[in-house]
């Protein structure tokens, strides 16, 4: 994936290693619900939105959502190492190794995140709380190149999971107040806040694919919140943490938060799954 340059485009996933981190939080909370209200403008003109009817405070969407977020690991071996054959014991070395974020969708193991997290990964492994017997090897069940979705499945025996709702993205406004939770930078399961600052935005995916209804935010998205969830006040998920604008990059060639990140809505999520039905 592109490093980062000056007001350019660069994925918000970019190396790092998955950090180990151990979350004590389950506490469901209200199912999302928003109710239409009439809104006048200035002029007069008066228009129908759309507004939560469960605002949570960050900290109340953390420990709602944040078990349903998980820690992704994806591992290409170098020729001959482990990965090239099924079933291969060999521990050949790895030529990288990139970390990114996932979303619960569903009791039976189905997580989202980005296509360009797990891309031409010969392993692929997932996290749900740091905890080794909680981390599972993931299969890709599904690619959309030119929307930047994958699709993993794992094992779930032995496991408690905590499925994220999907929200309409169509009901989005700007000014709505949204979380992130993600692994930026390896540190797993962190928190940022922010609000909606634009919608109906535009980016390429990795191939080069237009990726309409993009949801721009002030949220900090760094390398590692790719594949993430971006979560309205009750606690929804409206799209997945894809890419920032960054003027800066580390040493690591890796772009910093600007304050300027894009998440795929989560329609064209709910558009995957229904094409493939997997769920």
């Amino acid at each position: 994936m592109p490093h980062s340059k000056a007001l350019s485009l660069v994925s918000a996933a970019v190396g790092g290693v998955v950090a180990a981190g151990v979350l004590a939080l389950a506490h469901p909370l209200a199912s999302p619900r928003r109710t239409k209200v009439l809104v006048q403008e200035a002029g007069g003109r008066t228009f129908a939105a759309q507004v939560s009817s469960s605002n949570l405070t960050p900290r109340q969407v953390y420990e709602k959502d944040a078990h349903g977020v998980v820690a992704i690991r994806a591992t290409t071996y170098a020729a001959g190492g482990e990965g090239e054959q099924p079933g291969s014991s060999s521990s050949g070395e790895a030529r990288k190794v990139d970390s990114g974020t996932g979303i619960v969708l569903n009791a039976d193991g189905l997580i989202v995140t980005n296509e360009h997290v797990v891309e031409g990964a010969s392993s692929v492994t997932v996290s749900l709380d740091g905890e080794s017997g909680h981390t599972r090897k993931a299969t890709v069940v599904a690619e959309d190149k030119p929307s930047d979705l994958a699709l993993l499945k794992i094992e779930t025996s032995g496991l408690t999971l905590h499925p994220l709702a999907l929200a309409s993205s169509s009901s989005v406004l700007v000014g709505d107040g949204v979380d992130a939770i993600g692994n930026p930078f390896g540190l797993n399961w962190t928190l940022t806040t922010g609000v909606v600052s634009s919608l109906n935005r535009s980016i390429k995916a990795p191939d080069g694919a237009s990726i309409g209804g993009v949801i721009q935010t002030d949220a900090a998205l760094n390398p590692g919140n790719s594949g993430g969830p971006l979560i309205d006040s009750s606690g929804a998920v409206i799209g997945i943490n894809s890419q920032i604008i960054s003027g800066s990059s580390s040493a690591t060639g890796a772009g910093g938060s600007s304050g300027v990140g894009f998440a795929i809505p989560s329609n064209t999520v709910k558009a995957l799954i229904q094409r493939t039905h997997l769920t």
